[in-house]
This record gives structure tokens, sequence and C-alpha cells, in this order.
């Protein structure tokens, strides 16, 4: 009889009860697909009598995820706790050093340890897998590490939040203000524990470093990944944008570039008629452009108990088929340390800013704008409050610093009500 592959799951929350239900359910689809069984020898979590709606009784149970990592009886470590550092990272650690492959979901670990984590995998002959780490059910990182390697990279973007979309979206189809709808979004239980993890950008600035490493052949380098939230977005803004054609979307951004490696997450109009100015709710979309295939787009569910789970059985049938590869698509050691770009490729502008309705105002924000060598592409004014004149203005490409310069000298005149936004518009 062909010998099962037996795996410890370390968390039962949505995505490990997932995954024991995918064991359970498939187990003969997964047995032929995989060549062998797959079958749960033991699991862990930090309460053991919560109904978590699967069965867990065939199942040893281990108080210690470091225990259950050690556990003889398990071949394939299943990290599904979450946090970048404490039992998650402890476990994973012990698991490796043990020879055992692990396969995780935990995108906070990675990006602040991928690089020593893959380095002590190779060190003892194990793997170390985290597709269910970067947007869900989109096989992401499979694509990068197998089916593009052969391309030289040139970029990567996309939304990796979904949480941030179904926020941005929502604000625009119900014409609602973005409190609304982030209270909303909270009540829906889309939110993280930690709403900033989301909102800021910070959970996608996570899978936006590891993309980069595998795509780049670096060091992660989450530090390194330049950050903004879309708490700033007013609905102002999604109207004008979808004004002129454009969508507001949580971005991310990575390309290697003569300046360094450019890593940017932050709210950016795109062209509504493009792949990701159509993508909506909590969808995922991460597009990878290489030199030999060009561009290609992946769009999918980006979290929930089935996309997630998934992600995960996809990396557990690749080691129980026996395919191994490394954790960033090269040997850690031959990853490099990127130099971060101190200033992103030239780009337009879209500026939201509210003048006082006085002769010359309009005049001088120009003036300025043009002495930062910034040039306007097109200009909107609307009606006017009071003495309030909103105006958009989209420039032609610039300099973000040139940019930083001019808003920095407008703020300081007398024609400026409060701060000026500004977005940069992504061609894609």
């Amino acid at each position: 009889m062909t010998t099962p592959l037996r795996l410890g799951i370390a968390g039962l929350g949505t995505v490990g009860t997932g995954t024991v239900k995918i064991v359970r359910q498939k187990a003969h689809l997964l047995a032929v697909r995989a060549g062998r069984p797959i079958e749960i020898s033991a699991v862990s979590a930090r309460t053991r009598d919560k109904d978590r709606g699967v069965n867990l009784a065939a199942y040893d149970w281990e108080d210690d995820p470091v225990a259950l990592a050690k556990r003889d009886d398990v071949d394939v470590f299943v990290e599904l706790m979450g946090g970048s550092d404490g039992p998650a990272k402890a476990a994973t650690e012990a698991a490796l050093k043990a020879g055992k492959d692990v396969v995780t979901a935990n995108k906070a670990m990675l990006a602040l340890h991928g690089q020593e984590l893959a380095q002590l995998a190779e060190d003892h002959g194990a793997v170390l897998r985290f597709e269910a780490a970067v947007a869900g059910g989109i096989p992401v990182i499979k694509s990068l590490t197998e089916g593009l390697a052969g391309n030289e990279v040139t970029r990567v973007l996309g939304v990796m939040n979904g949480t941030c979309n179904y926020i941005l979206t929502r604000m625009e189809s119900a014409g609602l203000p973005y409190d609304t709808v982030f209270e909303e979004a909270n009540q829906l239980g889309f939110l993280e524990a930690d709403p900033e993890l989301d909102v800021g950008g910070i959970d996608a600035g996570h899978k936006l470093a590891l993309l980069s490493s595998i795509a780049f052949g670096t060091q992660v380098n989450f530090a390194g990944v330049e950050l903004e939230g879309i708490g700033r977005i007013l609905i102002e803004d999604i109207r004008a944008a979808a004004d002129m054609g454009y969508r507001i979307k949580l971005l991310g951004v990575a390309q290697m570039t003569g300046r360094g490696l450019e890593q940017r997450m932050s709210p950016c109009l795109v062209p509504a008629a493009s792949p990701l100015g159509q993508l909506e709710g909590g969808t995922n979309m991460v597009v990878i452009e290489g030199d030999a295939v060009d561009q290609v787009v992946l769009r999918g569910p980006g979290a929930g108990e089935g996309p997630t789970a998934s992600a995960v059985m996809g990396d557990v049938m690749d080691i129980a088929r026996g395919l191994r590869v490394t954790t960033f698509g090269q040997p850690a050691k031959t990853l490099s340390e990127a130099q971060p770009a101190q200033s992103a490729a030239p780009a337009p502008y879209y500026l939201r800013m509210t003048l006082r309705d006085r002769p010359g105002a309009l005049a001088k924000v120009a003036t300025l704008l043009g002495a930062s060598g910034i040039s306007i592409d097109r200009m909107r004014q609307y009606d006017h409050a009071d003495e309030a004149a909103p105006v958009l203005i989209v420039t032609h490409k610039t300099q973000r610093s040139a940019l930083n310069e001019a808003l920095d000298a407008i703020s300081t005149t007398d024609v400026v009500l409060g701060d000026p936004v500004a977005l940069r518009i992504e061609e894609v």
C-alpha cells in the first residue's frame, strides 16, 4: 500500500476547518490525484471544546503547536494560526528543523521572517510553501515560481485586499461615505480585529512584499513597501474619478527600476475599462507582466474558507506528488538584497483641492505647479459652495517628489482650504 502523507494542522479557524473538510470530504479524489492518501494525524488550536462545524474526534489533539510540529506521525506541518511571531513562528521553525515540510497561510510571518525561514527550510531539506498567504484562492505563487519561471518579470500589480475593494466599490455603487461603508464591512465581519491591517494597506503590503521577492529574486523586504491606506478617500473622489473614466483601487505595484526596487501599496486611479477597473466587491486580481508572456491576469476570491483552504491543499498536493520547489522560486542564498527605490517612476496624478472663490486663486495654483515642473493635462471646477470652489486637476507625468514640493508650496498660500489630496494614476 502506498504510504499516506500525514498532516498536522495548527489553527482551526475558518481556513483550518476548511482544510479539514477538504481532506475528509474529498479523500478519494485527493488520493487519486496525489498517488497516495492524504491523512490528518493531529490538530492544535487554542480551545478544544469550541463547535467548529467539523468532527475532529478522529485526530489526536496537541495543546502546544510546537509539540504538534515535532510529532513523528506528522510529515507536513500546516500552520494556520497567524501572527508574525509567537507560536506560529516557533512551531514553523521547530517543524523545519525536524526536516518536516511546512505549508502556511501566514503572510505576516513570511513578510517579516521569510528569508530566514526559507534558508532554514533549505538547510534541513524541507520545503516551505505559502500559496494561501497571497490572494486567497488565486494560484499566483505557483504561477510565478513555476508557470512563469522562464520570464524576466517586469512588473507585478494588483488588488490584494478584498475588504478594501469591497469598501471602495460599495461607496461607488451605493453613493455612501467611507465611514458608513467601513462600519457596514465591520458588521459583516470583513475587517481584521485590527482594521488598520486592512484599510491601512498593511495586509496587502505583506502580500506585495512576498510577490516582489519571487518576481525579482530579492530578499523579502516589507519595510521597503511604501504604504498608504484608503481612509482619506471621499465619495467625491470616487465620483470625480468615475466622471473622468477612472475607478479608485488600493493597488499594489512592484517593479525593478534603475533606481532600485519599487514597492507601493496605495490608492490609485486605474482606467475604468481595464481588468482592474472592472473588479468588484471582495474579489482579488493580480497582473503579472513578463518579457516573454507579456501580461497575465489572475482573478478570483481573495479570502474565505473554501478559496483559502483550496490554496492550502494545492501546496499539500504538490508535496504529496514529490514536487520540491524553493520557497521564493530560487535558493534562499541567491536572493539579493534589493535597494529600495528612493522615488517612484513618473506618473500622472489626480489632485483634489478646495480653493477660495476669489480672482487669481486657480492661477496661483497653476503657477506653483509650473514652478515645480508640473504641467496640467486637464482640469474641472465644480459647483461652488459658499466661498469654496472644488477643483480637480489631472497632471501630466511627474515625479512624486516634484508634486510634493508643489503641494507644500500650495498649502502655504491663502487660496487653499484644507489639505489637497493627490492620487497616482496607474497605467494598466
